[in-house]
């Protein structure tokens, strides 16, 4: 369906993109409360990415349209806000390219497995579940970018995170092209 709970939470990760960019061009907020602000923000909608799947396993509201939708959301938020941290100075521009370049090109794979009937060598599996985890938690410690319980400094654990995670971003790629190859060298003999 295109208009239920699960699916109208999909469209606010969507939604949610220009107001967590927005809040680093408020005038007369100091760049601590931007910080806070965009992490609270990134939090409470990346909290709809797990939010969405289980109302629509709950409630019996799951359809193609939010299964299409839900990854193009995670997508577009975390590229997004990847891209805001390039910007800020917080994230290497390489560590951006690897995960857009990834996300372009495993979109592009599995799009190309479903043309010749085999999308089930590309489903999501636990190490892109990792790694989603992992750009999850790093992205809004570095949005943060100051210290937590005195003694977490968010900027160096968010960037250590973003690093593993552009590695794990890069081991899944391989993953899943090693499990479509056999299929597509099969289809084209």
């Amino acid at each position: 369906m295109f208009f239920n709970l699960p699916t109208l939470l999909t469209w606010a990760r969507i939604a949610a993109i220009p107001l967590i960019i927005g809040v680093f061009y408020l005038e007369g907020w100091s760049a601590a409360q931007q910080n806070l602000l965009a992490t609270v923000l990134f939090v409470v909608f990346a909290v709809t990415d797990w939010a969405d799947g289980y109302l629509a396993r709950k409630l019996n509201q799951t359809s193609a349209f939010g299964a299409f939708l839900d990854p193009v959301a995670d997508k577009f938020l975390v590229c997004a806000c990847v891209l805001t941290l390039v910007h800020l100075d917080r994230a290497n521009v390489f560590v951006a390219l690897i995960i857009i370049g990834r996300e372009i090109a495993i979109s592009s794979l599995r799009e190309w497995m479903a043309i010749i009937g085999a999308t089930g060598k590309t489903a999501v599996h636990r190490l892109g579940k990792v790694k989603t985890a992992t750009q999850m938690v790093a992205i809004p410690f570095l949005l943060y970018n100051g210290t937590v319980l005195g003694w977490i400094d968010t900027a160096v654990w968010g960037t250590w995170l973003i690093w593993i995670s552009a590695v794990l971003t890069v081991w899944s790629m391989l993953y899943y092209l090693q499990k479509a190859i056999p299929e597509i060298r099969a289809k084209y003999r």
